[in-house]
This record gives structure tokens, C-alpha cells and sequence, in this order.
């Protein structure tokens, strides 16, 4: 079946040679810098693409998919790198374009990067890098965002071969892109992730309960006995990431993060220390339930961070682990500072180290959301 000739169309290989590449470029950047649209296939479903800052171009994507011209549109990338175009990335999103890109997930993030203020919603933009290789370095050559929406109308199924789009857009596009049939036929999955939002908006390859686990972090904190310095590190990290990411903190797990604390010479079913209970309630926290946990070689090496009061402490958990297998068991302390044992000691005591450790996570947040 031939495509209509109005239609110009272009082959572009999964790989291919710079020459032939040059020539794709080319041929789409003049497209779109003239304000027309051009279909690409990606690994997923084709999409039809425009220059993100022309606004005639845009009216004419939205036209072209019969959309309510309010929408927001997916701004696509070449490569992991233009992440950093928005304001404030959060690790959590760096995470998961790390396990998922180039691939089908569609990040919606808050935020607006230069460029796609016509085409951001309510403060948040779609991104994707999509995972057919040669669409990837034709987008990285370009020097202006381009966006795209799947070649089909509204309500319809996306297009996942060249002669379907060749057909149903021949008088709305400039050009076709022909990768071939899309190796996976199914539409990206779509998750905002955010302040507040760990929301699936488009279910699709990727489960929820896989994204949450590759967003968020295991995290846990180790003192000797696991009655008072590492509770309250629990409860003060449990407080401070939940302000954080704008959530009760009983919504943590919703974003993935799982927090608890254990003790070196701790045993098993102990409450924390009445001053450590008193302290953390000062603040809103409550340490009522913490039921002590004795650090075993299995549960550490199950997590994603750990975080000792002392060198000793450091000392004994690296040394449960295999050689090589400890370096996501690190001081509390970034700048190498001990967290002293309260232990035996006045409320005064235990105030001073509930600020100490307060201090100490709120230096950590940013590695964590």
C-alpha cells in the first residue's frame, strides 16, 4: 500500500549511519521550523510532532487530534540530559528516568523549561525519551523542543504502523517519518510524580507498584540499641520527608519510601526510651508504637540507604555485608560529625540530639526526593 502522495515521506532505520541521519534531520527541522507537523514512530505508537514555541503549529497538532486546545502536550527528548532544562529536578524523577529511559514511561513534572510554556499544565510538563535510537539523535540534533501527541484522533487507537498514519493524516502532516511497524504496539505509561501527586495518568507497560519502588527509597537509621537516637532519626526523616514532598506522612509509602531503624546490639520487641518519645512529640512526632529491631546482614543488604550514628556503627554493618556490597551504608553525618548517645542523660540531652539528627536529615534530603 503506497502512502497518498501529498504526504512526503522519509525512512529512518532503528540505527542509522550518520549520513542517513543527517539527511532525517535535515528534512524534519526545515518541517517544523516552517510550522508544520511531523509524524514519528517511537518504540510505543507514532506520534505526530511540532515545534513546541510555534503556536501555529501547535493549534494545528491539537486540531489535527481533535483536542481541547487546553491540553497539555508531551515535550519529547533526545537524551536524559534535558531534564535538567527544568527548574528543580527531583531525585525521585532522576530515578526513574534512570531504570526506564529510554523507554515507555512519560514523566509529567513540575515545572516549565524554557521554551514549553505553551504547552505545560498548570505548572507541570510531560517528558519522554522514547526508545527507537534513530528518533533519539533526531531529536537531540534539533535546537528547539518539539512535542508530539500520538497520530490518532481523539477517542481512537494509536497509530502503530506508517501506513495507518500515511492514511488518517495525509492532509495534516508535512511529513512521515517511516520507522517500520512499533515494536511494542502500546501506548507509553504516563505518571506524574511531584509535590504532592504520585498519580498513574495513563496505565501502560510499566506497573505502579514498579514505578513507586524505582521513585522511592528504602531507608533505614542504626544506633546500638535502637531505643533513642535512631528512632528519633526514623520519626524526624518520616516528619521532614512527608513536608517535603507536601504529604500526611502515612502517604509516604505512596511514593515509595519505607523507613524503619534497627539497632546494633538491639533486641527485638523493646519501646524507645521515654525522653526520645518526649522529645520527637515536641515536634509532632510519636514514637509511641517503635518496637526495637536488631540489625541483621539480610535487612541491610535489602535497602537502598543506611545511616549509622557512629564510625563504630559504620564499622559493624559494613562488616556484615560482602566486599563491594556496603556502599549505600554511610554516616548519618555528611561532614563526618558523631551523633553522641543520649542515653541515661537529661530531656535538655535529648532535645540537643533531636536537633543534632534533624539537622543532619534535612542535609540528606535532596539525595532522597
Amino acid at each position: 500500500m503506497s502512502s497518498p502522495a501529498s504526504l512526503e515521506r522519509i525512512p529512518l532505520a532503528e540505527e542509522p549511519s550518520d549520513g542517513d541521519l543527517a539527511g532525517v534531520v535535515a528534512r524534519v527541522r526545515a518541517a517544523l521550523e516552517g510550522g508544520a507537523l511531523v509524524a514519528l514512530p517511537t518504540e510505543t505508537v507514532y506520534g505526530l510532532a511540532a515545534r513546541a514555541d510555534h503556536p501555529e503549529a501547535l493549534d494545528a497538532l491539537r486540531a489535527a487530534k481533535g483536542r481541547d486546545p487546553e491540553l497539555a502536550l508531551t515535550w519529547h527528548v533526545g537524551d536524559v540530559a534535558a531534564l535538567r532544562r527544568f527548574p528543580r529536578l527531583s531525585p525521585m524523577a532522576a530515578r526513574l528516568a534512570e531504570r526506564y529511559w529510554p523507554g515507555p514511561l512519560t514523566l509529567v513534572l513540575p515545572g516549565v523549561p524554557p521554551g514549553l510554556e505553551r504547552v505545560a499544565r498548570d505548572g507541570w510538563t510531560g517528558v519522554r525519551l522514547p526508545a527507537h535510537a534513530g528518533v533519539a539523535r533526531l531529536l537531540a540534533a534539533l535546537d528547539f523542543p518539539v512535542v508530539a501527541s500520538s497520530a490518532n484522533a481523539s477517542g481512537a487507537a494509536p497509530a502503530t504502523d506508517p501506513e495507518r498514519v500515511a492514511t488518517e493524516f495525509a492532509d495534516r502532516a508535512a511529513l512521515l517519518v517511516d520507522g517500520g511497524p512499533c515494536r511494542l504496539a502500546e501506548a507509553s505509561t504516563v505518571l506524574a510524580v511531584g509535590p504532592g501527586r504520585f498519580e498513574v495518568l495513563r496505565r501502560g507497560l510499566i506497573d505502579a507498584d514498579s514505578l513507586r519502588r524505582s521513585a522511592g527509597l528504602r531507608i533505614a537509621f542504626c544506633c546500638t540499641g535502637n531505643t533513642c537516637r535512631s528512632p528519633m532519626a526514623e520519626g524526624l526523616a518520616r516528619m521532614l520527608l512527608a513536608e517535603r514532598l507536601e504529604v500526611p506522612a502515612e502517604r509516604l509509602g505512596e511514593f515509595g519510601f519505607e523507613l524503619g531503624s534497627m539497632g546494633v546490639f538491639a533486641g527485638a520487641g523493646g519501646a524507645a526510651s521515654a525522653h526520645s518519645v518526649e522529645a520527637l512529640a515536641e515536634l509532632g512526632g510519636d514514637l509511641s508504637g517503635h518496637r526495637t529491631t536488631p540489625a541483621r546482614p539480610e535487612d541491610v543488604a535489602a535497602l537502598d540507604r543506611v545511616y549509622t550514628m557512629t564510625p563504630s556503627h559504620l564499622a559493624a554493618l559494613r562488616s556484615m555485608l560482602p566486599p563491594g556490597a556496603a556502599d549505600h551504608v554511610q554516616l548519618l553525618s555528611p561532614t563526618g560529625e558523631e551523633v553522641v548517645d543520649p542515653i541515661g542523660g537529661s530531656l535538655d540531652q535529648y532535645r540537643r540530639c533531636r536537633d543534632q539528627l534533624r539537622g543532619m536529615i534535612a542535609a540528606r534530603l535532596d539525595d532522597w526526593a
